[in-house]
């Protein structure tokens, strides 16, 4: 029966990541569209866009997290 849990554990993790991945990406493809918008209006908005487009990778560092604490329950 020790199997079938770690078996569930693994893929709630699984799912943890592969949502936050999913979601972070498609946030970068919202956000760097707007960004090149921009900076092919005003080259000084490079900055802001760069920041603006790594922004939604803490999503997928949050689901790493959730991950870890997930696997801790086996």
């Amino acid at each position: 029966m020790a199997g079938i849990e770690t078996g569930i554990i693994g893929v709630a993790a699984s799912v943890a990541i592969a949502s936050t991945a999913f979601a972070a990406a498609w946030a970068e493809q919202k956000i760097g569209v707007a960004a090149v918008g921009a900076m092919a209006e005003n080259e000084k908005l490079f900055g802001k866009g760069l920041i603006l487009t790594v922004i939604p990778e803490t999503i997928v560092i949050f689901g790493l997290v959730v991950a870890i604490l997930i696997i801790g329950m086996a």
